[in-house]
């Protein structure tokens, strides 16, 4: 991690029924950092904490090696977008945009400069004219963001800046953060509960859960080396088995899943988890000579269909496996209810937690 642009330090605050207890985590100088979570993790409180909306009861928060704890929010150099986006019904994008601007008292002169660069920035001059009610939920976005953008911000906050939009605005507005990021190189920390944005834009990944952070790292190492079964499930290990190590080899070990042996590379002995993620796991009709340690002979049990790709559920031996193939694959393979399948998967593809 580089130059530290926002620290926090034991971080606690107590509301009615939540609290936020002894968070700490460091956001390096232009770094795209995710908070990720389950809905009513903290994720919007944390971030309302490091904006100053709310005075923490313990801890401390500093920006750029500055002690910002008992800073309003207008002092601490932040541009914040909250999830509702937050724009005035009764004025134009350009007003909205300027607002900001208005209440740094910047001169009339300059603000209406600083607005016609960042509308042009944002590529959203042709609509300068146009209400709030008026645009596409991607407009909204976009406006939210040039006017948090507009006053040049050392730090940019974002509440689940992309729930309320479609899918394939959701890709755009994807794109459209990569890109402000990339030019603007302005530190984000960027709050969501949607795994698969977090895996796009996070340089690196806080993982919350009731008030605390579990896990930091980068998506890489988060979403392949979970350090328990809650982070496990919560990135996508759909195959979360109970298991014992019976035997090590140089190694690689056996684990014991009831009635299904594995193998897998760790240091652990005894007790532990195996988490195999959907997508690791290939299927088969016929067992097929090769390198991969692990070939399960299970049947067909039935499947869901996510469009390009199906979901396999596949019983081997009473436990319940989740595969994840092409609908191509899946159509060539004329699969019927209890059809006879192997399932195959590298040692190294075993989580051992």
């Amino acid at each position: 991690m580089g130059t530290v642009s926002i620290r926090v330090e034991k971080l606690s605050k107590k509301w009615e029924n939540f609290s936020i207890h002894n968070v700490s985590l460091g956001v390096a100088d232009g770094e795209y950092f995710i908070v990720l979570g389950p809905t009513g993790a903290g994720k919007t409180l944390l971030l309302e904490l490091i904006a100053g909306f709310h005075k923490p009861d313990l801890g401390k928060i500093w920006i750029n090696n500055v002690d910002v704890t008992a800073f309003p929010p207008e002092k601490r150099g932040i541009g914040f977008v909250p999830q509702e986006y937050m724009l005035f019904p009764h004025m134009t994008v350009s007003e909205n945009v300027e607002f900001g601007l208005k209440m740094h008292n910047v001169p009339q002169a300059q603000r209406k400069k600083m607005v016609k660069e960042t509308l042009e920035f944002m590529g959203l001059s042709h609509i300068r004219g146009r209400l709030p009610m008026t645009l596409s939920g991607g407009e909204q976005q976009k406006t939210a963001l040039a006017r948090a953008l507009v006053i040049k911000p050392k730090i940019l906050l974002l509440d689940e800046p992309l729930s309320a939009l479609d899918i394939s605005t959701q890709k755009k507005m994807q794109n459209e953060l990569k890109r402000l990021h990339r030019e603007l190189k302005i530190t984000t920390v960027h709050v969501t509960h949607n795994q698969i944005e977090a895996f796009i834009l996070a340089d690196r990944l806080a993982i919350m859960k009731d008030g605390t952070i579990i896990q930091t790292g980068s998506p890489e190492q988060v979403f392949r080396k979970p350090k328990d079964d809650f982070v496990a499930r919560f990135v996508g290990f759909e195959n979360l088995f109970e298991g014992k190590i019976v035997e090590t080899q140089e190694g690689v070990v056996k684990i014991d899943i009831g009635r299904v042996m594995v193998e897998a590379v760790t240091e652990k002995v005894g007790g532990c988890m195996v988490g195999i993620r959907p997508d690791d796991i290939i299927v088969s009709r016929q067992p097929f000579k090769s390198s991969v340690r692990n070939m399960l002979k299970g049947k067909f049990v039935d499947f869901v269909d996510m469009g390009s790709l199906v979901s396999l559920i596949v019983n081997v031996e009473g436990a319940s496996f989740v595969a994840l193939i092409t609908k191509r694959s899946f159509l060539e393979m004329k699969l019927k209810k209890g059809s006879e399948v192997y399932l195959l998967f590298k040692a190294s593809a075993v989580h051992v937690i």
